[in-house]
């Protein structure tokens, strides 16, 4: 099985992307990423990439006339790099047609719940599931598509809602439950296994 090429766009810390890089150290994940970038200057992501040499890419959207010639420098960028996968790892912006068309069932985002429940950004995420109620939450993988938080998905993690969790304490291990989430995702991805049929993503057997 080739080595994955993986491409990140991040806007945050990118805790999840530090347990991407120490499963490709350690040879637990047989990838490489050819850069990790960011509509955002000081997000510690890039910090990250920087402390293990991998290329750190702030594009400043204020540069560009419209969202889709940035998004259309992205896809440049990450064609560039001979990128094979994308991941969104606490990408805080909506990509538009030039970005979907390049990269169409070849972009996962993760998201902070069960998804089609808890739509929306990640602490908001946490506080509506704290407010709800509800015993259980998670972590959800998607292929993006032009649904915001609706693509298909690839797989969920269920993590229990327990008494007296806080935001921070439910976001702690519902991000346990996103790393591995997306740790599952690229490598059903790098084996050729997921196999789209409309909306829904079937995994097929080895």
């Amino acid at each position: 099985m080739p080595q994955i090429v993986l491409g990140i766009l991040a806007s945050t810390r990118g805790t999840d992307l530090q347990v991407l890089i120490d499963a490709i150290e350690t040879g637990a994940l047989d990838a490489r990423i050819a850069c990790v970038m960011s509509n955002k200057a000081d997000a510690f992501a890039l910090e990250r990439a920087r402390k293990h040499c991998i290329e750190a890419i702030f594009l400043d959207p204020k540069k560009f006339a419209s969202k889709k010639d940035y998004d259309s420098e992205i896809v440049r960028l990450l064609n560039e790099r001979n990128v094979q996968l994308v991941l969104l790892i606490g990408y805080n912006k909506f990509l538009t047609e030039p970005f979907l068309d390049a990269f169409r069932n070849r972009a996962m985002n993760i998201h902070p719940s069960l998804l089609p429940a808890f739509k929306g950004w990640s602490e908001a995420v946490h506080r509506q599931v704290l407010d709800s109620g509800v015993k259980e939450t998670g972590a959800t993988l998607f292929f993006i598509d032009e649904d915001p938080d609706g693509g298909p998905i690839i797989c969920q993690k269920a993590v229990p809602v327990l008494e007296g969790d806080s935001v921070d304490s439910l976001k702690q291990r519902v991000q346990k439950a996103e790393q591995a989430a997306l740790l599952e995702g690229i490598g059903l991805f790098q084996q050729g296994r997921l196999v789209l049929e409309g909306k829904r993503v079937r995994v097929a057997p080895k």
